[in-house]
């Protein structure tokens, strides 16, 4: 019995990119995905580019985000180190959120598909209705 032939594609980004196996491209894109393709997660994201904002500031400019969604992606953002949570002792006690190097990694990738969205995908609002 004879195996099947597998066939390795190529894939390149773009001509001056490094050439990559598809199969480890493809799992790349759902690991990013898996995490940035959770609501809120990418917007949160794009609210810190212009620097540090408190949860707030966060929840007004994500609307219409609940405040436990909003802690929840926070927390998750945080966890894998795209943000960073700074606690000012004060008083008052005020606790803010700004990008860290790996996040700030990724707004060139957030002005993209943000581009790519206005080019081709139908207007619905910030809302996403």
């Amino acid at each position: 019995m004879s195996q099947p032939a597998t066939t390795t594609r190529r894939i390149a980004a773009s001509q001056d990119a490094p050439v990559q196996d598809a199969p480890a491209c493809n799992r790349a894109l759902v690991r990013a995905f898996e995490f940035l393709g959770k609501r809120w997660s990418g917007v949160v994201l794009g609210s810190l580019v212009g620097g540090p904002a408190g949860f707030r500031e966060l929840s007004r400019a994500v609307t219409p985000i609940s405040d436990s969604v909003l802690s929840e992606r926070l927390s998750e953002l945080t966890a894998a180190g795209l943000i960073a949570r700074t606690v000012d002792e004060g008083p008052p006690v005020a606790v803010s959120y700004a990008l860290t190097e790996a996040g700030q990694a990724l707004v060139p990738a957030l002005h993209e598909l943000a581009d790519w969205a206005a080019r081709h995908l139908p207007e619905h609002g910030c809302s996403g209705r």
